[in-house]
Order: C-alpha cells, then structure tokens, then sequence
C-alpha cells in the first residue's frame, strides 16, 4: 500500500465524469491505496478521481476521528437514490479544496446502493453526517465540487482562496 497524492482544485481531471468499474486485482491495489491515502490526509473519505483515477470508487470511513476505531468502506460502482425531503447545511471540507469550508444544504437521508471488492451488492440507508460524507464522494464521480453549491456571495469569500489553489 502506499500514500497517492491528492489533486488540488483546478486540477482539470476532477471535473471529468467517472467510469464504471470491472474489479480486477489493480482495482483493489487502488482500494487499498485510496484508504490509506484518505486516513494519512486525514479525511473522511475520498474519490477515485481525487486521486486521478477516473473510476466510479470511492472508500468512506465516518467516525474514525471520533474515536470510533477504522472501519473503512469501500464503494463501487455507486447509485444514490431514495433522497429525504428533510435537508440540512452541513459545513463540508475537501481534500481536493484544502483550507475551504463549505456550507451545503443537501438531503440529510439517501439510499447507497454499492458493491464491494467481491462483486457482491449491498443497499444502505445513510443518516446524517453518513449521507452527506456519500453524497460529497459521489459528486466527485460526476465531476461536481462541493463549491459548486456555493452562493455568488460565498464563493466571492474563497474567491481568493480558490485562485491560489488553482494557480
């Protein structure tokens, strides 16, 4: 296993739209690359394009910094569905957007259908902080960055920011 580096904001192959996935033995080399790349960021969770690789994967693990020991979760080939009406702003932070936080209102339940290394398929309802975590690496399978939800007057705020990263 080894730490993979991180793309930076700017970076043009993280607004590219990911491929579906066929596991096969590099595929799981980069599972396992990816989580303990996420865990030495520290994050939270992390996308296969964040780390240049256009593949619909990305690996999850919650509660790691709450003390709650490491349970990584490794997705792919994911499907969201099933979105609550209920919302909620959650402060979002990014490894691909270093030093920006970023208020996103989204559903605060979704359904995450998966699959895992072994092919097998698993469907989970995701609460709060869960969802969210899934719904941000999901996004970065379509290309899409959390400061993509910010208002004209928020992003003039990491305006700056935004430009040194992309620089």
């Amino acid at each position: 296993m080894s730490v993979l580096p991180i793309l930076v904001y700017g970076d043009a192959r993280l607004r590219q739209v990911a491929q579906p996935v066929v596991v096969d033995d590099k595929v799981r080399a980069l599972a396992a690359d990816m989580i303990e790349t996420m865990y030495d960021a520290p994050g939270r969770g992390l996308a296969a394009p964040q780390v240049g690789v256009s593949l619909r994967m990305f690996v999850m693990d919650c509660h790691w910094k709450d003390g709650a020991g490491r349970d990584p979760l490794v997705v792919v080939n994911p499907v969201l569905s099933d979105p609550s009406e209920d919302v909620k702003p959650f402060t979002e932070g990014c490894l691909s957007i270093p030093g920006v936080l970023v208020e996103v209102t989204r559903p605060a339940q979704v359904t995450l259908r998966w699959e895992n290394l072994d092919g097998e398929v698993f469907a989970r309802r995701l609460c709060d902080f869960e969802a969210v975590c899934a719904q941000h690496e999901y996004d970065h399978l379509d290309g899409v960055l959390n400061t993509d939800y910010l208002s004209d007057a928020a992003r003039a705020e990491v305006a700056d920011r935004l430009a040194e990263l992309a620089a």
